[in-house]
């Protein structure tokens, strides 16, 4: 298999954690291990079919991890890995970047923004 070669090494970050969803996952994770249900819950325009397509590709790329519990019913957690806790700086980053944004673009920012954990100001 031939070694894919990048113009730029943003390039290599894009195809791990761009797309419109798996950043937002992503950040979700920093605040501790989630079910599938809660990610579904937390990110209420994604689909489960998106869902579990973006989880698995976080998985393959050794962004997070998932955990499956044996019992009934089943249950399955996924978390940051080691490797995807490196992120956490860039993600931040975009957080605020965001934040920026939106109070240039909007003025207030609090009444853009969904009531969430992940938009408290600390």
């Amino acid at each position: 298999m031939e070694k894919k070669k990048y113009n730029i090494s943003v390039e290599a970050t894009l195809e791990v954690i761009g797309g419109k969803w798996k950043t937002v996952i992503l950040c979700h994770l920093t605040h501790g291990k989630k079910r599938t249900s809660e990610l579904r819950r937390l990110i209420p325009g994604i689909t489960q079919k998106m869902l579990t397509q973006q989880l698995r590709e976080l998985e393959n790329d050794g962004v997070i991890t998932r955990t499956i519990y044996q019992q009934i019913p089943p249950k399955v957690e996924y978390a940051l890995s080691e490797y995807g806790w490196s992120l956490e700086g860039i993600l931040n980053s975009l957080c605020a970047w965001g934040d920026r944004h939106i109070t240039r673009v909007y003025g207030d920012r609090n009444a853009m923004l969904e009531d969430s954990i992940l938009n408290d100001i600390t």
